[in-house]
């Protein structure tokens, strides 16, 4: 027996088994990664979001390199911090202050800590089937748990968390009507790991300003779509004015960094020492040094273009499916979405739930691990793609789910 609890320290590793052997990756380059018996799989999965750029970019994993040999880790500041952090603020417009954090549990954990110390409140709303990271505090309400699907009459709360249905206007005025005493309300602009439910017209401009109207904060959980969609924050290319973000994944290339940014009228409470924050390890030289090499890059970065690819490739899966005579639909966008076993893609958790299929995701899962592409296997997962994944790799990637689809069970020849 192994002495690695589950033989990951992350469970969103952990991926099926293959003949009892765990699925080991021993190299990434790009938009490929590659197993111990030298199988090379397209990567779809990305570190979860976190290689934008595709693994291990050679001008990111440079300056990495030379921060970890010359001062990989001084117990003072290091200049690489301060150029990091302008460096950041230059791509989230009035959230100008900028604190780091080594994982997106962290600097969610850290607004939300900051929310209550501006606010002097304490409770906070969150998405049902939001995942906004692993802490205590936030993890009440995650996808897949019993708090998530609730009725009406009985809405799940802790004493310092309340939950609330994405895309539900109405409710959220409930919640208001119900509290009086919520410091923030936490979003992801794009409920992701719920399987890529997108805001219905007008649901985040409604969600900010009865905050506002109620003295509360906004914060908007950009660890998973911060610089997904453009080379800034997803919020405010959903037109919003947050508050408070929190970032990670893309910031860094896959080194392990992450930040919260704040208005400097709600930041001050740091500097005034009325929130607590510290790691030895936040703003280390070499996370800064991936942030300023990865940040330039993805400003050069053609989204739009990345978009459209993806849009093909989503296309071609349910045309392919439909061939097959198996109707699916896709959500969010042309570098990130989900795949559902039904006629329309859900827009709330409880249409999601309705549709969610874990055994035909399961079966796509690994007859594309059999093609050549590593896909979550979960209903509510999501598909990646890099600006690695040029239109040559977008191609291969159609011509798996061409091999693979035909070989799932029940699906006719």
């Amino acid at each position: 027996m192994g002495h690695l609890v589950g033989d990951v320290s992350s469970s969103a590793r952990g991926f099926p088994t293959d003949a009892g052997r765990p699925l080991g990756i021993v190299r990434s380059q790009g938009a490929h990664m590659w197993d111990g018996d030298g199988r090379r799989f397209i990567d779809t999965v990305l570190g979860f979001g976190a290689t934008m750029l595709g693994h291990a970019p050679s001008a990111v994993i440079a300056p990495v390199s030379t921060a970890l040999a010359t001062n990989p880790m001084p117990s003072v500041n290091h200049p690489g911090e301060a150029a990091a952090a302008t460096a950041l603020a230059r791509y989230t417009g009035p959230l100008e202050k900028i604190v780091f954090t080594n994982s997106g549990s962290e600097a969610v954990h850290l607004a939300v800590r900051i929310a209550r110390a501006a606010t002097g409140r304490r409770r906070i709303v969150k998405m049902a089937a939001g995942f906004d990271g692993w802490l205590d505090g936030v993890v009440f309400g995650n996808v897949g748990s019993p708090e998530a699907h609730f009725a009406q009459e009985r809405r799940p709360a802790t004493e310092h968390v309340v939950l609330t249905r994405f895309n539900d206007a109405r409710d959220i005025d409930t919640v208001f009507a119900e509290y009086d005493d919520i410091a923030a309300v936490l979003v992801e602009p794009m409920l992701a790991n719920a399987g890529c439910l997108v805001p219905r017209d007008g649901y985040l401009a409604h969600l900010q300003a009865v905050a506002r109207r109620h003295g509360a904060l906004l914060i908007c959980d950009e660890v998973l779509m911060g610089f997904r969609l453009h080379a800034g924050l997803s919020a405010h290319w959903y037109g919003l004015d947050p508050d408070l973000a929190s970032l990670g994944k893309a910031i860094g290339s896959g080194i392990a960094v992450a930040a919260v940014a704040g208005k400097a009228e709600v930041m001050r409470v740091l500097e005034q020492g009325g929130a607590l924050r510290g790691g030895t390890y936040s703003g280390n030289p070499v996370a800064c040094a991936a942030v300023q090499a990865t940040l330039p890059l993805l400003a050069q970065g053609d989204y739009a273009a990345l978009r459209a690819r993806g849009d093909r490739l989503r296309a071609a899966i349910v045309g392919c499916f439909a061939r097959h005579g198996i109707a699916v639909a896709t959500s969010g966008y042309g570098n990130v979405f989900g795949i559902w076993f039904g006629a329309q893609a859900p827009s709330t958790y409880d249409e999601a739930c309705l549709i969610a299929d874990p055994a035909m995701s399961l079966a796509l899962h690994w007859q594309l691990r059999q093609a050549g592409v590593l896909l979550m296997p979960s209903p509510h997962g999501r598909l990646y793609l890099s600006f690695a994944h040029d239109d040559a790799v977008v191609d291969q990637l159609v011509s798996a789910f061409e091999k693979a689809i035909p070989r799932m069970p029940g699906v006719r020849g």
